[in-house]
């Protein structure tokens, strides 16, 4: 399997010739879905989810297919009839080749004035791979490789080590980072690797690495 960390919290897998995207949202490169045989959403929030971008790839590739949550699939589902599957909690499919298993329900604590919506995490190839999304969902599944959201308004650096600590993964990539200046970069590097008790790694966008 190859991974490419595209910018901010999207990701895209390769395998046996084939392409799943994880959240290609705003913060994402225009073309960061253009070429999915399949996309996975995690939740509604525009860095995740840019409905430009994924009408782009679906129209680009007429087999491509989308599974995301409910909240997602109903503002892009009629353009496309057929090719968008709603998913939740438990639920398993195979996309692009890549099976994949649902973990999680909702979207981490911003503030306790604002209300959750609903956040689900992709395990891939029985763990392979994990993307939660926003949230620090744990998957009752071992994970190879985590892709380790590093910086959000709803997390802090010690939370991020925990979850790192918890999943206990044989590495961890940096995701869901570009709020998260060059300055800070070292620090979170450092505190992280020195501390998470996993790999701790980050590529540039448009880099990749062999799984």
């Amino acid at each position: 399997m190859r991974f490419t960390k595209m910018s901010h919290a999207c990701v895209r897998l390769e395998k046996d010739g084939r392409t799943l995207v994880l959240d290609p949202g705003g913060f994402s490169e225009e073309d960061a879905a253009l070429g999915a045989d399949a996309i996975l959403v995690t939740h509604e929030h525009p860095d995740h989810f840019n409905e430009e971008r994924l009408r782009t790839a679906m129209e680009a590739n007429p087999a491509a297919e989308i599974w995301t949550l409910k909240s997602v699939a109903e503002k892009i589902s009629a353009a496309f009839p057929g090719r968008v599957h709603t998913v939740g909690h438990g639920d398993t499919f195979t996309a692009a080749g890549f099976d994949v298993q649902v973990h999680g329900e909702l979207h981490a604590v911003i503030h306790p004035d604002i209300p959750r919506i609903t956040n689900v995490g992709y395990l891939v190839d029985g763990g392979r791979v994990f993307h939660p999304g926003d949230a620090l969902t744990v998957p009752d599944h071992p994970v190879e490789t985590l892709m380790l959201p590093v910086m959000a308004p709803w997390n802090k650096i010690s939370e991020v080590i925990e979850y790192v600590r918890e999943v206990k993964p044989q590495r961890a990539y940096d995701i869901h980072d570009a709020l998260l200046t060059d300055l800070a970069r070292p620090i979170y590097d450092n505190q992280i690797g020195a501390l998470g008790g996993a790999e701790h790694l980050r590529l540039a966008p448009g880099q990749s690495a062999a799984l």
